[in-house]
């Protein structure tokens, strides 16, 4: 199948985005200030002890993907590898990732729900970073030099790898923002989430700690 061009796929992502924002709108809570949707309505709302964080193995995996109304693939695969520059000069190889739980994370500095999800990304990250786990944020930016700043201000400590040209996003088929994959410690992909989700919900850290173990 021939390549799509890269001007239509970003046009693609730009619509994509903007009818997640407008669905998010129509079902937030009316309020006299809007409120963000912090997660799909099939989520559960955040609480202390996670119901999932008792269950082991995969039965505790499979409940928090339902949980978090994470897609699971039919047939395990492995997830595409890549290597992306960071803002800071390095370089970020998912392979170099493997023995480690990884959330990949596809977003943009103009999508409104990419933004809506990333603290609690964040508050994800820091909690679980010691135990095994790696998020990385990909950002799909045409203009890389947007991305620094922004992340800065909002004081985001995750890593950040940029993919301006699309390929990798390309690679694992993403059409909306945000998209997330999920790996497990073999590289599998265990989970996708298209939308924003609550990531420092239950549910989140009830997968991770299932994952982790």
């Amino acid at each position: 199948m021939p390549r799509k061009a890269p001007l239509f796929f970003a046009l693609t992502l730009v619509l994509a985005a903007i009818a997640v924002a407008l669905y998010a709108a129509a079902t937030a809570p009316r309020s006299e200030s809007a409120a963000p949707v912090t997660a799909p309505p099939s989520v559960e709302p955040a609480r202390p002890g996670p119901p999932t964080a008792s269950r082991s193995g995969s039965a505790g995996v499979d409940v928090a993907l339902k949980q978090l109304d994470l897609m699971k693939p039919a047939r395990a695969r492995l997830a595409e590898d890549f290597t992306l520059p960071t803002p800071d000069g390095t370089t970020f190889r998912l392979s170099e990732q493997r023995g480690k739980v990884v959330l990949v994370n596809f977003w943009a500095t103009w999508c409104p729900p990419c933004l809506e999800e990333m603290p609690a990304m964040e508050r994800l990250w820091r909690r679980h970073k010691d135990a095994g786990f790696v998020l990385v944020a990909v950002s799909l930016d045409t203009d890389p030099k947007k991305v620094p700043p922004f992340v800065s201000a909002r004081k985001f400590s995750f890593p950040i790898a940029l993919d301006p040209k699309m390929g990798v996003a390309e690679k694992y088929g993403v059409r909306a923002l945000p998209s997330s994959f999920v790996l497990d410690r073999d590289g599998t992909v265990a989970g996708i989430a298209l939308g924003p989700r609550a990531w420092d919900g239950g549910a989140a850290n009830g997968l991770l700690q299932a994952m982790l173990r």
